[in-house]
This record gives C-alpha cells, structure tokens and sequence, in this order.
C-alpha cells in the first residue's frame, strides 16, 4: 500500500486535466512511482507514452500544485484514498475496463456484503409505485447482508440510500462530485450522506475535493456503480434516463441486468420495460433478484464466514482490523497491550487463517 508520499504525488497527478483513468494507469505502470512520474523530465514523460500536450500539461502545472497541500486537504477534509496500486483497491471494481486509478472516499472501503453488492437505479421523478419498490426491494436485499449501490441523486438512488440506512445496512452512495462537504450534490441529500457513513457505508468518487457536478461527470459516475456490483437492477427511468447508462455499463462489464416492470402507459416505465424486450432479468422483489443470481444462502453464507476470536486477544485485534492494511505499531498503540503479546497473538491468528502479513510489518484481517 502506497504511504503518505506515495499519495500525496497521485493526488496531485489526478489534479491535472486530460490524465483519465487510463492515462493515470499508465503512468504509474511505467514509472512504478507517482512521486517518480512527477519528477520526471518531459522525455522520460513522454517514454510512458503520453502525447506531447499531455506531458507538456504535466510540466507546466506542477509548479503550481503543491503535493503536500494536497494531502493536507484531503485530510482536513477526513478524505481517504485509494489506488490501484493499493491492495484494498475494491475488488470488483478492478475488474473493469478503465477502473478509476485514484479513489477518493469517506466511510469503511470495505463492508462483508460487498462482493454480492447489488446497485439499484432510477429516475429521479419517480411514482408512488417507484418509491414503494426501490424502498422494499433495497430492505429486503439489506437484510440479506447485501450491500446496495446506487448514486446520492434525488429520486430512486436516495430512496434507495434511505432504505437501507433505515436498516442499519450497508450502502455506497457513487457521486459524480468531489466528496469534501461543501461539493456533495446534490446538497439536499447531505445529511443522508453523513447517515450512510455513521451506518458503516461508504461514499465514494473519482473526483477529486472541490470538484463541481459538471454534466459529463455523472456518465463517468455511473460505469463505477455498476462495476461495484454482481448486478444492476433498474427500477423506473425514461427511456433517455441516465440509470440506462449505468444498465449500458453493467452490460459491457459483464454484469446481470435486471428490470422491474412498469405501466405501459408510463413514461417511467419505458427504460426497463425495454430492458426486459432486450432480455434483462425481470423481477418484482428482492427474492427474485437473488434467485436470478443464485444468491439465496448469501446470508448465511456471511454469517458463517465471520470469524470469532478464541482469545480476549484476538478479540482486541480483530475489533481493530478490518481490509485495511494496519502497521503492527499502530496495532499495539490502539489495543493497549505490549509488543510481545502483539506478536505472539498475529503469529498464531495468521496460522489460523485469521489475519494476513502482508509483509513490512502490516497486516489485516482475512475475509
């Protein structure tokens, strides 16, 4: 996992216009160092295959972006970050074409209900019937330890949100903003927000802090909920919605796609009745989405996969891991007990298949 110096040359490289996902990915492929690749003279720039505006754009803007304060933001924001370099990178987003190579987050970055999670998508001018659906569609799935994905806008995402906090569950709210607090959009659905994350969800975006919703973002946006999820489940969107878009993504990723039908009459209902006429799964409640992904034991599946310590130790240890990796020191000063206990207890947790070295003295929890 890329430390604190690491971090501060990606977030600083994510700052300058025209370096995509792709093009960040191939920088940090050549150079195997952000802190390297912002160093590095147009030539050697141009060696990682960028086009000479490109890398001409680099030169010029890194001596106005301080790397340092950047980082410094990010934290006085109580911003996290992610790289494909990092282990912890989400594993099902990874898989996609072009995966964000930076992620900007607040909230837990990994839940037990995420490799099934299950994104759900709609208009924004929904129906009573949209609204009673998304709602009992995203508690059922809740319950059953699945996270929901969807994307913080008002309408059939924030319903979506909603339910599942109301749960006490797991949700990732995707926005096609900066996630600092005074970029959140759309505003209205900030103090959701702040629910989401007191609920061990999670909010992310590719954005970087200060970043305004410019239209172009939310296309963007939507290929990132869908890549989050086993399946995207669209509940009403016209037939221009942008929820098709992220249906559009999941489809490309290799994703299941399902519809919940709607009144022939409605304008709502044209989008997924016409992903049921193209073949996507239709369903009517929670128990169909799971039966289409053959996910009916997933709860139990979670519960019995859970690890229990044998030691009040253990305990201690495990309360404090989770997918992040953790510095042993950071280990012994959280738990309060010494170093020799601190070794002892991760040597024989690691034997049992309970935590990961993953060398250099940091380790996590095994899921």
């Amino acid at each position: 996992m890329p430390g604190q110096e690491e971090i501060k040359y990606w977030l600083s490289m994510a700052k300058i216009p025209g370096l995509g996902p792709v093009r960040l990915k191939r920088i940090w492929e050549h150079f195997d160092s952000m802190k390297r690749a912002w160093e590095a003279d147009l030539e050697n720039l141009r060696g990682a295959g960028l086009e000479q505006k490109i890398a001409e754009e680099i030169v010029f803007l890194r001596q106005r972006i301080n790397p340092d304060e950047e980082f410094l933001n990010a934290q006085k924001e109580g911003i996290n970050i992610v790289t494909l370099a990092d282990k912890s990178y989400p594993k099902l987003l990874k898989e996609i074409y072009g995966p964000p190579a930076i992620l900007y987050y607040k909230g837990e970055l990994f839940g037990e209900g995420d490799e099934f999670a299950v994104a759900m998508v709609g208009t924004r001018k929904y129906s009573s019937y949209g609204k009673l659906v998304a709602m009992n569609i995203a508690s059922e799935l809740s319950n059953q330890g699945i996270t929901t994905v969807s994307g913080l806008a008002i309408g059939i995402d924030g319903l979506v949100h909603e339910a599942t906090v109301n749960q006490k569950a797991r949700t990732i709210a995707v926005l096609g903003s900066g996630i600092d607090e005074t970029s959140i959009y759309p505003s209205a659905n900030r103090y959701l927000a702040k629910k989401i994350i007191e609920n061990n969800g999670l909010l992310l975006a590719e954005y970087p802090p200060g970043t305004i919703p410019n239209k172009q973002n939310f296309p963007q946006r939507n290929r990132i909920i869908a890549g989050l999820s086993v399946a995207t489940v669209v509940i009403e969107a016209p037939e221009t919605s942008g929820a098709l878009l992220t249906a559009k993504h999941a489809l490309e990723q290799n994703r299941d796609v399902m519809a919940v039908p709607g009144n022939i009459y409605s304008q709502n209902a044209a989008g997924p009745n016409n992903l049921i006429k193209m073949g996507a799964k239709l369903v009517t409640s929670a128990s169909d989405v799971l039966e289409a992904l053959n996910m009916k034991q997933v709860k139990d599946f979670i519960d019995n996969r859970k690890i229990s310590p044998d030691t009040k130790e253990e305990a201690i240890i495990l309360d404090i891991l989770s997918n992040e990796p953790i510095h042993i020191d950071e280990l012994i000063k959280k738990s309060g007990m010494n170093t020799a206990t601190i070794n002892s207890t991760l040597i024989l947790m690691e034997m049992k298949g309970k935590v990961r070295n993953l060398g250099n003295m940091m380790y996590r929890q095994v899921y």
